[in-house]
């Protein structure tokens, strides 16, 4: 339970950091509207493109399988702001409480194997991700165990498990907070980084690094962007 409380604890930092304390109320310090489901299907929407999956433009192309996770990620940033907003408007309980509501979720097990393979088409996949974006969109309102259950399930089947999906999402909360200290809000950010998106350069960093923790992927980050 450990991983899923520090990934809710930094998701509420960054929100607070970034939205202005009380957001869940659902309107952030600038009084723009939040609409953490809004969120999560766009993100669903740019997995799914990820596939290939048009029966008319690069029939043959494979997979982006890079992007997908990064995508999942992106997805689990704002199922997790979800989460708080209504685990906080319902008055469910303290932050650990719903840590402990996700891992006691059906298929967290199978999320945390480090040995369960599953094999799914490419349709079959993307069928997962608009069954969970589905979960967020349902007329009779917003079912919040099956958002969760769903998300274990499509993940899974694309390449994410839980060791994966804590290390990518630390990685890519520290590049949101490096985001927002540099113009991201303001909309004077530089996304691509000598001919590279910063989600990839975040993950290169990573990878030769694999030891390093928070301060110091930021530093490497800051290393980088001050070379634009």
């Amino acid at each position: 339970m450990q991983q899923i409380l520090e990934m809710l604890k930094l998701q509420q930092e960054l929100n607070d950091a970034t939205n202005g304390e009380g957001w869940e109320k659902g309107v952030t310090q600038n009084g723009k509207i939040i609409d953490w489901k809004r969120c999560i299907y766009m993100e669903s929407a740019e997995l799914i493109d990820s596939f290939a999956w048009k029966h008319w433009k690069a029939i043959k192309k494979e997979p982006d399988w890079e992007n997908i996770k990064i995508e999942t990620i992106d997805i689990w940033h704002f199922a997790l702001s979800l989460l708080l907003q209504e685990y906080k408007l319902q008055d469910r309980g303290t932050i650990e409480d719903l840590a402990k509501h996700i891992v006691d979720q059906e298929g967290y097990k199978a999320f945390a194997s480090l040995d369960y393979r599953p094999e799914a088409d490419h349709y079959e996949i993307i069928q997962m991700v608009e069954h969970m974006m589905y979960d967020v969109l349902k007329p009779e309102g917003f079912d919040l165990d099956a958002l969760i259950r769903d998300f274990f399930v499509m993940a899974l089947h694309c390449g994410v498990n839980l060791q994966t999906l804590y290390t990518l999402y630390i990685g890519k909360n520290i590049l949101n907070s490096f985001r927002q200290d540099h113009g991201y809000k303001e909309g004077s950010y530089i996304k691509t980084w000598n001919g590279k998106e910063d989600n990839v350069v975040m993950q290169d960093i990573m990878a030769k690094h694999p030891h390093y923790g928070a301060s110091e992927l930021y530093e490497g980050l800051k290393a980088v962007y001050t070379t634009l």
